[in-house]
């Protein structure tokens, strides 16, 4: 159970979860910015938009993307405890021993690995769906749902990947 929660299940619910929220907002904030012109104010201003705009949106993606995946291992871990504990009379701690010894540091490192590639593919997703919109308040709504599904996507297909690579 440990071992499911920390490969696969935290690092891809995660990714889906930040996908919905920071990867639309991301689109819809990049989008709202080509209809307003903001993006070519930036080129004529003489600033890199994609060091303006984007970097800091994939470093922060970067960093918390992994801190999050941690939190749900934590969260997972600490769920599925209590209900053994309380459901099933096995003693807190050992629980915790047991995960600690099922676990193992590449099992930790497999997850936030994922976890750094969903936060790119998020990233991407959301920078291209974004800063490709036209047609006004309407089109920055179809970017920011086609960014969501896209990324979304792009995760599972990744996920997929990574267990038919990693697991022969």
């Amino acid at each position: 159970m440990a071992l499911s929660v920390v490969r696969e299940f935290a690092p891809l619910i995660t990714g889906i979860v930040v996908a919905g929220r920071s990867g639309s907002a991301l689109a819809a904030r990049l989008g709202t910015m080509r209809i307003n012109q903001e993006i070519d104010a930036l080129h004529v201003m003489g600033i890199d938009p994609v060091r303006f705009l984007v970097a800091p949106a994939l470093l922060a993606m970067l960093v918390v993307l992994p801190l999050l995946t941690l939190l749900a291992d934590f969260v997972a871990l600490t769920g599925a405890g209590m209900y053994i504990c309380m459901d099933l009379g096995m003693d807190f701690p050992a629980y915790w021993e047991r995960v600690i010894e099922a676990l193992k540091v590449d099992d930790l490192g497999h997850g936030l690995g994922k976890s750094v590639i969903f936060a790119v593919l998020v990233t991407l997703v959301g920078v291209v769906n974004g800063s490709l919109v036209q047609g006004g308040a309407e089109g920055v709504g179809k970017a920011t749902t086609r960014s969501v599904v896209h990324a979304i996507s792009a995760i599972v297909v990744t996920d997929m990947l990574f267990a038919f690579v990693l697991t022969r």
